[in-house]
């Protein structure tokens, strides 16, 4: 039997631990921007909560233990000058933990206070032998059965108010102990192994090995990140549950741990060639809970849907890509589905978000464009813009091809005149020869600003005129840094290195910028934009934005949408060079 690959070694506290399917993981990241001195079991289910703080300690003295934390897919380990305590996934809902008589493990509530709306309930549950925790938030309980060995002391069982919770674990006369923590809803049959904790480790390992070698089967040395991208976005996929009603790959499982709907594309994209049922099941997820309207929603977490902004209609664009990079073409009903569903999204944006008389759409916030703040939105918010015009337009030529193939000729015209109407208005109203301006809704004022949000039209690629789209490629170019295109001219007085849209790099950006100037014509630009950002993952990792002058990653550090794009510039890379 061949053994499964460890896989790449990485910070924990930069990437969570978890496993594919399951809704927690272990990570000192407890809250946005906050870092424990624990690990803690995270749950993701309700919102981001630590439930369980993990304390590994000295088992003679019962002390807490010093350790260094090493992990790699399958395995995380406390390693401490005396022993070492191993954790493992046995399934997405159960992780394994084992030491030795030299360290053991404390389990305790990751919330001192119990109140009667809040908190973590304690107790001892007499039908499965176990420790049970009760999360109010979650809304789950998590129950510890040891496997081996046994519970040294407990604190706070049944108490309530404010007090630590929880236990320690001791080892037998064998010097070893194993316990096992599950993640669930009401009851179950008490806890049985279904192997040994060494069978987890190696399940675990060969799953990620098997995801690693169907996205990304063309890695070699030239990719070095290919395999750890692999992970954030394995380690970030859920199963279904609550609102996410199918299998899908959070943004993070630090805080960022929701689906948006235009950060949905780029996984799917990235996941399509080995994992189509998963990167469909992933680019349908918005239209799941498509309003009335057509309106996609800005965002869905397992227990929360949120209508009060939308995302860019960036999906025309990701399906023309993604049914492309399926290794199956899709079927004629698969076809007509998408269709539909685009129809309506592409509906909401020409009639709820254009104005009476008006021939291009606007947004109503910078969240609208997904650049939240950036300076385009600085003079007012309700804006028509240059980008969303384009996006629209590609949005309005697939639905034309999709029409084509589903055989419905007169709307394949219909959505082919639309384009082009929306094209030219673009052209007319707010191409001013080398630039392009935002449009007040209201007034009918223009500006323009130093973010490369004015120059995205350059994803109209081979729809553009040459020379707008020389201009364009010339003025990206002024945004290049050493590491990447940033999205606030570096010499801007609004220039920002952690302004989040008003200067650092961003990874769907990139994306979308290098394919329009490819398909633009404008090579050596793309080469040189997709080298710098990969060099920048493979030297920073693949954190949700990047200091552009620096290359540190920025904010949420294990962001999917960041290892996926690199995956997808990485692939691209791999079969240009074996032409």
């Amino acid at each position: 039997m061949t053994a499964a690959r460890s896989g790449p070694a990485f910070s924990v506290h930069d990437i969570p631990f978890s496993t594919y399917g399951s809704w927690f993981d272990i990570s000192p990241v407890v809250a946005e921007n906050t870092y424990a001195e624990d690990l803690h079991l995270v749950s993701h289910q309700n919102g981001m909560h630590a439930v369980l703080r993990l304390v590994p300690q000295n088992a003679p003295r019962g002390d807490r233990a010093e350790t260094r934390v090493e992990t790699t897919p399958g395995l995380l380990s406390w390693i401490g000058q005396s022993g070492r305590v191993d954790l493992a996934y046995e399934s997405p809902d159960t992780v394994r933990l084992r030491g030795s008589s030299s360290l053991g493990i404390g389990v305790f509530a990751a919330a001192h206070a119990l109140t009667p709306f809040s908190g973590t309930y304690f107790f001892r549950d007499p039908a499965a032998d176990a420790y049970v925790f009760t999360s109010y938030e979650t809304g789950r309980r998590y129950r510890v059965t040891a496997v081996s060995g046994s519970f040294a002391e407990t604190a706070g069982a049944q108490t309530l108010g404010g007090c630590d919770r929880g236990l320690t674990v001791i080892a037998e006369t064998n010097g070893a102990w194993e316990i096992a923590i599950e993640e669930f809803d009401t009851a179950r049959p008490p806890y049985a192994p279904s192997g040994t904790f060494d069978d987890s480790v190696t399940s675990a390992r060969r799953a990620f090995s098997g995801f690693v070698d169907a996205v990304a089967p063309w890695r070699s040395p030239a990719t070095p990140a290919a395999e750890l991208a692999a992970y954030v976005v394995w380690s970030a996929t859920v199963r279904p549950t609550g609102l996410v009603g199918r299998p899908a790959v959070l943004m993070s499982k630090h805080w960022m741990d929701k689906v948006w709907s235009w950060d949905h594309c780029f996984n799917a994209l990235a996941l399509a060639p080995g994992c189509p049922e998963l990167a469909l099941d992933l680019y349908h997820l918005p239209f799941d809970h498509q309003d009335d309207s057509g309106a996609l929603p800005d965002s869905v977490t397992h227990s929360e849907i949120l209508y009060n902004f939308v995302k860019p209609p960036i999906h025309g664009w990701a399906f023309g890509r993604l049914r492309r990079r399926l290794p199956t073409p899709p079927s004629q009903g698969e076809l007509a589905e998408v269709y539909a569903r685009l129809a309506r999204w592409t509906g909401f944006w020409l009639t709820a978000r254009r104005a009476p008389g008006a021939l291009l759409p606007h947004y109503q916030h910078g969240n609208d464009s997904g650049w939240d703040n950036a300076t385009t939105f600085d003079p007012e918010r309700v804006v028509v813009t240059a980008d969303l015009a384009a996006f629209l337009v590609l949005q309005l030529h697939e639905l034309a091809c999709l029409a084509q193939e589903l055989d419905k000729t007169n709307e394949a015209i219909r959505w082919t005149a639309a384009a082009e109407d929306t094209q030219k208005a673009l052209l007319d109203q707010l191409w001013t020869g080398d630039r392009f301006l935002a449009r007040s809704a209201a007034t009918g004022d223009t500006w323009s600003s130093a973010s490369l949000l004015d120059l995205m039209p350059i994803v109209l690629g081979e729809h553009l005129p040459a020379e707008v789209g020389s201009s364009l490629a010339d003025r990206i170019k002024a945004h290049l840094t050493p590491y990447g295109l940033a999205t606030e001219l570096t010499t801007s007085s609004h220039y920002l290195a952690d302004g989040y849209w008003r200067g650092p790099i961003w990874a769907p950006v990139t994306v979308l910028v290098e394919d329009g100037l490819r398909r633009a014509g404008h090579r050596r630009l793309a080469d040189d934009i997709s080298t710098r950002f990969r060099a920048l993952c493979e030297t920073h990792g693949f954190a949700e934005n990047f200091d552009a002058l620096t290359g540190t990653g920025l904010r949420d550090r294990a962001y999917t949408w960041t290892a996926s794009s690199y995956l997808l510039l990485a692939e691209a890379h791999a079969h240009r060079g074996s032409r």
